[in-house]
């Protein structure tokens, strides 16, 4: 039997990534996030260095600004020109004390001499502390510059500044570098990662293919052999993998032993059941004769020993049946091979039919089948008895006036055979073990005529056999038992015309 699963609680999708990704990911994560440090503490340290090389210029540069500025001679009126030693590009400002002004404001041009600041960029420089520590200011038109203030022995100022623009370049150039190599690192790191990684999990790709292999082993029922093994090379137990091989392999032979064990145990039982059956045949046909020839006795017999007999026979008939059925099962599951021969089912299914309307005559008996033959492979025998097994439970366990009906279709390589009744249903908590041997419903579904427990088994194991399925879906007022068994070869002559629904009622 196949029933529908339960639905499961809908879980959030989350990507899922293979170990190899997983581990790829890492390494280059993990090269990235060190090549991200060493190029941040390289850069630091870098403009940390060239800085303090452009303070000590800065220094060298203030000095003699200072000293260029306010000579020992000094006759009141500051120089026309740059300052000697100045190099292109360096601020030199001079701020008279007495005239509370600026009266040398000026940057060192490519042929030496000093070009005019603007009042804006002079007010710039007027606003750079004056403890004579050096400042990073940045002068509108000129950028960024490292800026000094000297205080001479009168209390003038002397302003002198270097450009950033050689720093900030270095530090770019070596930013570029840096983005460069790490980029090539870490494609290296990841080809390389791929290459080795691959190989380091190839005893694991291994390892999972053997349990692969003893996944798709059919291990719910028969015989059941596991050859399947992980290779010697990957049972190292001094390596990881090895030792999950080599777990692997204990496991396999564990189950190996329980399988066996299993079917040694279903073996002998099989044989009881079979050799139990067979031998309880000719007693219990002793009893019903016996039973029966009180019947043929000229001299009376009183009432009450002919209800007994009756009694006997009825039960007898029963017990016949049942033990019938034990050994029908017990040979489909030793694999009795059963006949294989083109099957005109829908001839079947009308002979079904008309045998459940003389047996039940409370029931409406409907027929819905095709204009043609639908034909099959296998044996007849059987496949009359899944047929008469459904419709006997369908009349056995739904109440006088419900109607049923038998339906028929082919398409394609799939034969569709139902049985649907409109009676009280089958309760929810049974249908997972309807094809169960012995499975019994509660009262919701009438029980006046008996029943072995045997009679979804015996379909479900015959449909089993001829590779088929069999399932089952109920709600009070409609019951479906839907068979799919594969199509065979045309039938040599076609049925009777049938109409597609035939109504027999009482």
């Amino acid at each position: 039997m196949s029933s529908s699963p339960r639905a499961e609680p809908a879980r959030p999708r989350r990507l899922r990534l293979s170990l190899r990704t997983r581990l790829i990911a890492a390494l280059v994560g993990l090269l990235a996030a060190v090549c991200a440090v060493i190029a941040v503490a390289t850069t630091v340290a870098v403009y940390q260095f060239q800085v303090h090389q452009l303070d000590a210029r800065l220094m060298l540069a203030g000095a003699r600004g200072l000293a260029a500025l306010h000579p020992p001679d000094h006759d009141d009126r500051p120089p026309s020109t740059a300052p000697p030693g100045q190099g292109p590009g360096t601020v030199n400002a001079h701020y008279s004390y007495l005239d509370d002004q600026f009266d040398l404001a000026g940057m060192v041009g490519a042929d030496g001499n000093l070009v005019n600041l603007s009042a804006a960029q002079t007010a710039t420089l007027a606003r750079v502390p004056t403890d004579g520590k050096p400042y990073t200011t940045t002068i509108p038109g000129l950028g960024d510059y490292r800026v000094m203030v000297s205080r001479t022995p009168d209390r003038d100022l002397v302003v002198t500044g270097l450009p950033m623009a050689e720093v900030y370049e270095t530090r770019s150039w070596l930013l570029v570098l840096e983005l460069g190599i790490g980029l090539a690192a870490i494609l290296l790191a990841a080809g390389l990662g791929t290459v080795i990684i691959r190989g380091t999990l190839r005893p694991l790709r291994r390892v999972a293919a053997t349990a692969s292999r003893v996944a798709e082993l059919p291990l719910d029922r028969g015989e059941v052999a596991l050859p399947v093994r992980v290779p010697d090379v990957d049972t190292d137990p001094r390596t990881e993998v090895g030792q999950v091989g080599a777990a692997l392999n204990r496991m396999l032979g564990h189950v190996a032993d329980a399988l066996a064990a299993r079917q040694a145990s279903e073996t002998r039982v099989r044989h009881f059941v079979a050799d139990a059956s067979h031998e309880l045949r000719t007693p219990l046909a002793a009893i019903r004769g016996y039973a029966e020839l009180t019947r043929r006795v000229r001299e009376g017999v009183p009432d009450a020993v002919a209800h007994a007999m009756r009694r006997v026979e009825s039960e007898t008939d029963r017990m016949t049946t049942l033990v019938e059925d034990m050994l029908l099962l017990a040979r489909l599951d030793s694999g009795r091979p059963l006949a294989h021969q083109p099957v005109d089912l829908s001839r079947l299914v009308i002979d079904a039919v008309s045998d459940a309307h003389a047996a039940f005559p409370g029931h409406h008996w409907r027929l819905d089948l095709p204009g043609e033959s639908v034909t099959v492979t296998g044996d007849p025998a059987r496949l009359h008895q899944v047929l008469s097994n459904l419709l006997a439970n369908a009349g056995t366990h739904t109440p006088a006036g419900t109607t049923v009906t038998a339906r028929l279709a082919g398409a394609g390589s799939q034969v569709a055979l139902s049985m649907v009744d409109d009676g009280p249903g089958i309760p929810e908590s049974l249908l997972p073990d309807v094809f169960e041997r012995f499975a019994r419903g509660d009262t919701s579904r009438s029980r006046a005529a008996g029943s072995t427990g045997l009679g979804l088994a015996i379909v479900a194991a015959v449909v089993a056999a001829h590779r088929g399925t069999a399932e089952v879906t109920s709600r009070p007022g409609h019951t479906e038992f839907l068979v799919h068994l594969p199509a065979g070869v045309p039938a040599s002559t076609a049925a009777p015309a049938r109409s597609s629904a035939i109504e027999r009622g009482p």
